[in-house]
């Protein structure tokens, strides 16, 4: 009896934790990709989560007969590339927005929201954005348009 309570135990744990700051983390397969910052993800355990990329603007993709944004496609081609069919962590940030969820994502300890930035296929989504991401975040963003990587090559890129 010992034994199956400490396995449930276990298994629990294995399936959702807390990160330092106390959000909920989740693990599982990102089963989808929707656009540039907007995944589905398949917990291990649980009900599907459709997840926001927290800090990032992707260009919009069409859609609703809306020709959508530069770059759009390529951003998402991108993430998909990044995670689809990855297993990965999945940080809640108790937020969220058009009924998503508002997540950090990591794959193998790297973090995709982070990498959208930096590969120059995301801008830095300022409103909401904290600590200890804002500083990591601004600093890829401004990598990124230095070397003038992904959206960042046209001349005019909007800004937020």
């Amino acid at each position: 009896m010992y034994i199956r309570f400490f396995l449930i135990i276990l298994l629990c744990c294995a399936f959702a934790s807390a990160d330092a700051e106390g959000n909920e983390v989740v693990r599982g397969t990102v089963i989808k990709v929707i656009d540039g910052d907007t995944v589905i993800v398949r917990p291990y355990s649980g009900k599907l989560l459709k997840c926001r990329l927290y800090g990032v603007d992707a260009p919009e993709i069409p859609h609703d007969g809306k020709p959508g944004e530069p770059y759009g496609r390529a951003a998402e081609r991108e993430l998909i590339n990044l995670v689809l069919n990855s297993s990965a962590e999945i940080t809640l940030t108790g937020d969220s927005s058009y009924d998503r969820e508002i997540c950090i994502i990591r794959k193998m300890g790297v973090d995709v929201n982070l990498e959208m930035i930096n590969r120059g296929y995301a801008r830095v989504y300022r409103k909401f954005l904290k600590a200890p991401y804002a500083s990591r975040y601004i600093e890829a963003e401004t990598e990124a348009r230095k070397m003038r990587r992904g959206l960042w090559r046209q001349s005019h890129t909007p800004q937020q």
